[in-house]
């Protein structure tokens, strides 16, 4: 009876480890145009634990692709990132951001275009913030765009999953990526 005892204990105190360390995860969000090659490439990330296609920034609820295809809804495009920061950083995450798009086109990226396709990252707290804030600032020094970066910084708000058939896209039709 001991041994049953100990080994339920073990089992529960290793149940109780994984649990508490995916509450160790955190989120950030992002939009960068089209949301299918954001996530993924986001998703070929180690430290990168889910990911999520949908809409932010917008004033309408449960909004549909169709309804943020006409701009009107003021969403963006943009995919929610699940990460482990043990593994991976926030400032990584952004570094990863601005490599994959043009983040000094305003509402496009490649033939996309629209608010919905705007350049956008999102902080949940002000240490975030300023990560973002000085990537940008960093980059705009740096020379490597012609333009200024017009990315707009804002506070995680509401974030809406996107229908089904937008989740894991490329995965689900056995393609790696897309370039702009």
């Amino acid at each position: 009876m001991i041994k049953i005892k100990t080994y339920i204990i073990v089992i529960i105190s290793i149940m109780g480890l994984v649990m508490a360390s995916d509450n160790d995860n955190k989120k950030a969000v992002f939009a960068a145009g089209c949301f299918w090659g954001v996530e993924s490439t986001f998703q070929q990330m180690d430290g990168v634990k889910s990911t999520s296609v949908g809409y932010t920034g917008g004033k309408v609820k449960n909004p549909s692709y169709e309804l943020v295809c006409t701009g009107l809804t003021g969403h963006a495009e943009a995919v929610e990132v699940e990460y482990d920061p043990n593994i991976i950083s926030f400032d990584k995450l952004v570094d990863t951001f601005f490599l994959l798009h043009d983040p000094t086109t305003m509402n496009r990226q490649g033939p996309d275009i629209g608010t919905q396709y705007r350049s956008a990252a999102y902080f949940s707290d002000e240490k975030e913030k300023l990560i973002i804030e000085n990537k940008i600032n960093s980059l705009n020094e740096s020379g490597k765009f012609k333009s200024k970066i017009v990315t707009e910084i804002e506070e995680i708000a509401e974030f809406y999953d996107a229908e089904d058939y937008h989740q894991d896209y490329y995965k689900k039709r056995g393609i790696d990526g897309c370039a702009l």
